[in-house]
């Protein structure tokens, strides 16, 4: 409060007050705005938005498997129908050679397709950035050795290492995550390195170096943050080709036998003999529900993409 005499009586101001905000609150402001803001472009997508309500309801189904259909689907002693008896009230998707309701098989077997699709595209996502980051840091012989080793990778076809892994190794959830992350890297390594010496080649780079900031505080405080929106839109194109690679591996008999994916289901149907049989539900539900998950994926990859990177010019 001040006060003031003129002619007249005397009056107070009222002295405005500036809260102080914190550094932390004014980064916490800022992501948000920019969340806001990236909504508001991927909206303008419809693909995108088709492609989000897709995983959305994939999501959901596949978290509430266990409220609708139970864990008990999977028993082969309990199945309550013939072997592949066609679709009906009771049966809308029709049963598996063991007599097993299909509906239930794929909405269980959504658990472990999503799951796997999502771990493989992390562990891929991660070990590509990580190469990707040091290289363009680095440089020198270190860069040069790695990225002719990413180079092997990339040459070699994914399927075969992952196949070859699979098959020295115990056939679990586990292997075919680790099989598929380790075979997909590549192409990220490569992306990430090359936006990485974009990154580095800018003036403010040279500064920090100036003022003593190390390899460590380089890497994580000015370029990780200027490829994260490259790492984001890779994970989401990715899920869907791990999506499609655990779908193949079980189909080859490679998957475990102990839990059910829409792989396996496949896998089944062609030992079953679906295929010279007729019986088309049976290879139908999971065959769609596969590509529908990976159409979705990369449908929303296109579009963080297209948001994140305008030059793109990819449709809406």
């Amino acid at each position: 409060m001040t006060t003031t005499e003129s002619d007249g009586p005397m009056t107070t101001e009222a002295t405005p007050q500036v809260t102080a905000v914190g550094p932390r609150t004014l980064a916490w402001q800022r992501r948000r705005h920019s969340a806001a803001r990236f909504w508001r472009q991927y909206r303008t997508h419809r693909a995108g938005v088709f492609g989000l309500a897709a995983l959305a309801l994939f999501a959901l189904i596949a978290l509430t498997a266990p409220l609708t259909v139970g864990s008990d689907v999977q028993s082969v002693t309990d199945a309550p129908g013939g072997p592949m008896e066609s679709p009906s009230a009771r049966f809308p998707l029709g049963t598996d050679q063991f007599g097993r309701n299909l509906l239930g098989l794929v909405v269980w077997g959504a658990r472990v397709s999503l799951l796997v699709g999502l771990l493989a595209a992390v562990l891929s996502v991660a070990i590509g950035a990580l190469i990707g980051i040091t290289a363009g840091h680095f440089r020198g012989w270190y860069a040069t050795v790695i990225m002719r080793i990413t180079d092997w990778f990339l040459v070699m076809p994914t399927l075969v290492l992952a196949i070859a892994l699979m098959t020295v190794m115990s056939r679990s959830i586990g292997t075919i995550i680790l099989a598929i992350g380790v075979t997909t890297w590549p192409t990220t390594a490569r992306l990430v390195r090359a936006q990485t010496l974009a990154v580095e080649s800018r003036p403010y780079i040279e500064r920090a170096k100036a003022l003593g900031g190390g390899h460590w505080h380089i890497m994580s405080r000015h370029v990780l943050p200027n490829v994260m929106p490259l790492v984001l839109a890779q994970t989401t194109l990715i899920i869907s080709s791990a999506i499609l690679a655990e779908a193949t591996l079980a189909f080859l008999g490679l998957g475990d036998p102990t839990v059910v994916s829409w792989g396996g289901l496949l896998q089944d149907a062609r030992e079953a003999g679906a295929v010279s049989a007729g019986k088309w539900w049976y290879l139908v539900p999971p065959g769609v529900a596969i590509a529908v998950v990976a159409l979705a994926f990369t449908l929303c990859g296109r579009a963080v993409e297209s948001v994140l990177n305008p030059k793109l010019g990819v449709t809406r």
